[in-house]
């Protein structure tokens, strides 16, 4: 039986303004306890397990270069520890990386010594964690647009407007706040689209500057290291959407002596003058994505319409992921050539199409036809398990599409040797593609599975009344 007192404090909730919140995978679960490994225990295993931001901005490497903004310090702490052994004992560091949401539980649950976001992260309550001190102190949340659109002075401005935010960022609850500011004064509320969990806070950023989002909110931090790649962001300073906080390390509470020894490290820690060479080497080379949708792009996508259909339905697949692989691949250009080798819509080259049994590839309905057969065989042939789910299945048929079905088994049986996920290439088994061939083909799955979000968001408008196809994400 529920008490009147506490049924009228239920009732007097319902009257607030609801906070934002972003998808949850499933119900709620108490997290419990494991059992703590403090700093002797971490000696003696000679490995400080670290969880990391599954983010390439927070933790990413690139062929032995860094260009996460956690590794330089996490290396430096690596060394400060081994510096300070008694014994000569040297700890090695074992990167775990986790979706940022999961990570304080996967520190409660004793998966990791030590969590290091690389981005704004407010303990969860229950959780029997600290804080170490501070990385980074007075770090703003800043409005993020794409320059010549609307440019953004007051709060207010923002009502009606909606968000694009990546799964634990920082500004959901400062969205909440806004939103009962805006109530007060009988304003729409500003809504939050909530991505899909493959995009980490850099790929909204790329899709803000693409046009396929409007608006997003980031740390200033991260805003203005981006900004140095994708030079179309705009950043409204004047907006102030939260107090300035604080980034942080932490660790289990009862690990007393860890959270001493970070401290003392944080204490004596200078940033390298260069940290940002590699990540802006690499990243300025790199395809960046475009709007898919404008106009002469959407009049060419209906014009292929029905004979992308026809085969994606053929092969069991969605349309739309056939549709943005020719986006990325011909600009939905079917007379697209690269020489002797990669052809029209789908730039299949004449080996791949023969290997499904198709030729002429120069003809617009057999090139679609090998391209959507030749994905087809790659998913049958390699990447039929159940464990995987389609989004991740796609990405590792297109994957191996780039470069070759054997090298990605390969890469899915090392991540399984590191601890890593071999089934979900995004943020776990491409690391191991970022290792060994580089940001090329993590940037081409990238790319393609943007267009195809991009084109999942119009769906209802892509596909005519009566000709819809089911979405198979």
């Amino acid at each position: 039986m529920i008490r009147p007192s506490v049924l009228l404090l239920l009732c007097c909730s319902l009257l607030l303004p609801m906070p934002a919140v972003a998808r949850l995978a499933g119900p709620l679960q108490a997290v419990p306890a494991a059992k703590v490994r403090d700093l002797a225990e971490i000696r003696s295993s000679r490995v400080l397990r670290v969880l990391v931001n599954q983010s390439r901005n927070s933790s990413g490497e690139v062929q032995g270069q860094a260009i996460g903004v956690e590794y330089h310090r996490l290396r430096a702490f690596e060394q400060y520890l081994n510096g300070h052994a008694r014994d000569g004992q040297e700890i090695t560091l074992k990167i775990i990386p986790k979706a940022k949401d999961q990570l304080l539980g996967a520190l409660q649950r004793g998966e990791g010594d030590l969590v290091a976001p690389g981005e704004l992260l407010d303990p969860q309550p229950g959780l029997a964690v600290s804080t170490s001190q501070p990385i980074a102190s007075n770090v703003p949340l800043l409005l993020v647009g794409i320059k010549g659109e609307r440019r953004y002075t007051r709060l207010e401005q923002l009502s009606g407007k909606t968000l694009a935010l990546p799964t634990g960022s920082a500004a959901g609850d400062a969205v909440s706040q806004i939103n009962q500011k805006l109530a007060l004064h009988k304003l729409a509320p500003v809504k939050i689209e909530w991505v899909d969990p493959s995009l980490a806070v850099e790929d909204v950023l790329e899709m803000v500057q693409g046009g396929i989002f409007h608006l997003t909110i980031v740390e200033q931090p991260i805003a203005e290291r981006w900004g140095k790649i994708l030079s179309k962001l705009r950043f409204d300073r004047q907006v102030l959407i939260s107090e300035p906080g604080e980034e942080y390390w932490f660790v289990r509470r009862d690990a007393s002596m860890l959270r001493s020894s970070i401290d003392r490290f944080l204490t004596t820690y200078k940033k390298p003058s260069d940290q940002d060479a590699a990540f802006l080497r690499i990243y300025r080379r790199l395809y960046q994505v475009h709007y898919p949708l404008a106009k002469a792009d959407r009049q060419r996508l209906e014009k292929l319409r029905p004979v992308l259909q026809k085969h994606a339905e053929a092969q069991g697949m969605d349309w739309l992921n056939l549709a943005a692989l020719a986006f990325k691949e011909s600009a939905l250009q079917p007379n697209a050539r690269s020489g002797s080798g990669p052809t029209g819509l789908m730039q299949i080259t004449p080996s791949a199409a023969q290997r499904v049994g198709v030729s002429n590839i120069q003809n617009l309905d057999a090139n679609v036809q090998a391209g959507a057969k030749y994905l087809a065989m790659i998913r049958r042939k390699f990447f039929a398990s159940p464990k995987l789910n389609e989004r991740e299945r796609m990405a590792f048929v297109l994957a191996a599409y780039n470069m070759g079905p054997e090298r990605v088994q390969g890469m899915r049986a090392e991540a399984r040797r590191r601890g890593l996920n071999p089934n979900q290439w995004f943020f776990q088994v491409e690391r191991i593609a970022m290792e060994q061939v580089g940001m090329g083909a993590v940037s081409y799955v990238n790319s393609v599975n943007k267009y195809y979000l991009a084109f999942d968001r119009e769906r209802e408008s892509l596909e005519p009344q009566g000709q819809k196809v089911a979405s198979r994400k």
